[in-house]
């Protein structure tokens, strides 16, 4: 089966927690994604003419916000506002996007759409939106001056929605590419995941990613390559595991990967905890892709916490749950990606 490991350890813990550790149910049926978290909303744009596109999370209500950045080539917005020491606590979106530096224009599209909602924090008579972003490098993906701008931040603000995340060649994964080690011409296509658990308590633990690696993607379950660099013919993977341990070059350019994420939660966090929350969940990036935080990648995961379940929390436990699910989306967005022409996918390529 496709996903019988991530499968099989879901639905076992899902089953032993949806009717909690009192037999209480949950207030609504999990879905697996990033939406399970009480106060959040998805939407996507995406520009099908290249393709690339955007992805946000929207916070009506505000949301406890961290971020941790471990790629060396990080193009990002507001992420300096977001360190623990700093003023503001709350966010009100969170945007990644393709397009490169030209996608965090995204941002200002959603803080447009917020400020017409009435969101924001309050300045006066006026709200000022808060909005933080991070962005991935899919400029090599089909004619790189079609690019996500402020319009399409707001398409995918006003479409932000509780539904299921759609999952693979879908808003900021539209354009994303997985394997670059030589480059695209021997690359597969990466796209957008999600996953998510319900812990006994009632705490629920989420993650999205962007996945635009440098880097393969492994299945932890069973430690294979679901997609990546492939061999000079391009009808195998090449294991980039194994490249690297015969200290074979690994050419490439600052700047041209990237993979973008954010955890989120229903527990009360403070900043502090969101930070320590996103500093862990860098573990699921290190589990599910081989090479990661390279020269070349601008690695960059935000945590949200938005308190819709009160009472003590158990921050290393979250943490650790968000590293798992953020591996799991991981392996969700390329499993879930549909080919483009030059560019196989893990289904084109038959992989489990």
């Amino acid at each position: 089966m496709r996903t019988a490991g991530w499968a099989a350890a879901t639905v076992a813990l899902v089953t032993t927690t949806l009717l909690g550790a009192q037999g209480a149910a949950p207030a609504r049926p999990m879905n697996g994604t990033l939406t399970d978290v009480d106060g959040l909303l998805v939407g996507h744009a995406v520009r099908s003419e290249r393709p690339t596109g955007c992805t946000v999370v929207v916070a009506r209500a505000g949301a406890i916000a961290g971020v941790d950045v471990r790629g060396a080539a990080p193009g990002t917005r507001e992420t300096d506002l977001l360190h623990p020491l700093n003023t503001v606590e709350q966010v009100h979106a969170v945007v990644l996007s393709g397009g490169s530096a030209f996608g965090l224009d995204v941002a200002t599209g959603v803080m447009s759409w917020l400020e017409g909602q009435g969101i924001g924090f309050p300045v006066g008579d006026l709200r000022v939106p808060i909005v933080p972003a991070a962005i991935l490098f899919d400029l090599g993906v089909g004619d790189g001056r079609i690019r996500p701008d402020a319009a399409c931040g707001r398409e995918a603000a006003a479409s932000a929605s509780r539904a299921p995340v759609p999952q693979g060649n879908v808003g900021a994964g539209a354009g994303a590419t997985v394997g670059k080690l030589y480059g695209m011409a021997r690359a597969m296509k990466g796209g957008l995941g999600s996953a998510s658990l319900l812990l006994p308590d009632g705490t629920v633990v989420a993650a999205l990613v962007a996945v635009n690696a440098r880097g393969d993607v492994i299945d932890p379950a069973t430690g294979a390559v679901v997609a990546g660099v492939r061999t000079e013919d391009g009808r195998r993977l090449a294991d980039a595991r194994a490249l690297v341990r015969r200290g074979l070059p690994t050419p490439g350019a600052p700047g041209e990967n990237t993979t973008l994420g954010i955890v989120a939660t229903n527990a009360t966090l403070t900043k502090v905890q969101a930070s320590l929350v996103a500093r862990m969940a860098h573990d699921g990036f290190a589990r599910a892709i081989s090479p990661v935080h390279t020269p070349m990648d601008g690695d960059t995961i935000f945590a949200l916490a938005t308190g819709q379940r009160a009472g003590a929390v158990d921050v290393g436990l979250i943490g650790a749950v968000a590293a798992d699910v953020m591996a799991q989306a991981i392996v969700n967005a390329v499993r879930q990606a549909e080919a483009l022409p030059s560019l196989p996918s893990a289904r084109s390529l038959g992989q489990p």
